[in-house]
């Protein structure tokens, strides 16, 4: 059998040297380029960790947006996927919003359409739609109300009914159905592929290697792998919970640049996924550095949305923000 042949140790440290210098050239040429447009840079928790480290604010979607929203930045540059963008226009009217790579999408957000909800509203008529937030406008548009991973069990008790539809993604929806028990919850057959990739196996066997880690996992994830968790939220509440716990070691049932920006976060900790799975989201990866660069040069890949969309889109996140304070 052949035996590869590596690179001698300096030709490895060449490459290193020579990536660590194209990104602190890259991330001059953004910065630059950044304060020339007046734009303000946000990255989600799943992007590339270099993405993350360049960006003015790291977080989920909708905390991002707000953040944005706050801001006079004339220009947002979204490190994320389509949806997110839309979301950050909706909050941001009057600003100009870019998605970093026109080709991030979301194969959940893609499950269901105007039109499904259209037809699966028909069926229930009168039953108040909740929106996760990872929708598209149009989607949006035709809901009650939005919601995200970390409020969609008070949003649900907030509108105040006995049956609700939600879309799209049904595990989220059984998690809200698990705690709002006198609440039908009617669900889209919607799911996240990243997080249906992690198994309960994994982390079974992952718990026997390191009896004292604590399993944190997202409403997204199967039940099977809910049921074995200490802690089950938002990215952005697990990422908070990780760094304030006492906990040494943790099992992050999440995407994997959660774990990647808490490694990076908390050095003294170890951050582990289920060790067979795949936990990376290859829409999530597809920004890179020069994307954004060119994004802020070009003013490539605007998220623009018609008026009637938007106003009605507007309605059902307002009156999620208004239960959410």
């Amino acid at each position: 059998m052949a035996v590869e042949t590596l690179p001698p140790p300096q030709a490895l440290l060449d490459q290193k040297e020579n990536r660590q210098q194209r990104l602190t050239q890259l991330y001059e040429e953004i910065r630059q380029l950044k304060q020339q447009r007046n734009a303000v840079i946000l990255s989600h928790l799943y992007e590339r960790i270099e993405v993350q480290n360049l960006a003015d604010h790291v977080g989920d979607s909708l905390g991002l947006s707000r953040q944005a929203a706050s801001t006079d930045a004339e220009m947002i540059v979204f490190c994320g996927v389509h949806f997110m963008a839309e979301t950050a226009k909706l909050l941001s009217p009057q600003k100009r919003v870019f998605l970093g790579n026109a080709n991030a999408g979301c194969p959940m957000a893609d499950m269901i359409t105007r039109e499904d909800l259209i037809q699966f509203k028909a069926q229930y008529p009168g039953v108040p739609v909740v929106a996760y937030v990872n929708t598209t406008a149009e989607v949006k548009a035709e809901s009650d109300v939005c919601c995200t991973s970390a409020n969609a069990v008070n949003v649900v008790r907030a509108v105040n009914t006995d049956k609700i539809l939600c879309v799209p993604d049904q595990h989220l929806a059984k998690y809200i159905q698990s705690q709002v028990p006198e609440v039908e919850v009617i669900w889209w057959n919607g799911f996240c592929p990243t997080h249906l990739r992690m198994l309960p196996e994994d982390v079974i066997s992952l718990k026997h290697q390191y009896p004292e880690a604590m399993v944190l996992a997202h409403p997204e994830c199967d039940d099977p792998i809910k049921e074995l968790a200490d802690f089950i939220g938002s990215t952005t509440k697990i990422r908070s919970t990780a760094i304030q716990s006492d906990k040494r070691v943790f099992i992050v049932c999440t995407e994997d640049g959660v774990r990647e920006r808490l490694s990076q976060d908390c050095p003294d900790k170890l951050f582990l996924t289920p060790t067979r799975a795949c936990a990376v989201c290859p829409n999530m990866k597809l920004t890179r550095l020069e994307n954004i660069r060119n994004t802020l040069r070009d003013l490539t890949d605007e998220i623009l949305i018609p008026d009637e969309v938007a106003v009605k889109a507007r309605k059902a996140i307002d009156f999620m923000m208004a239960i959410d304070g």
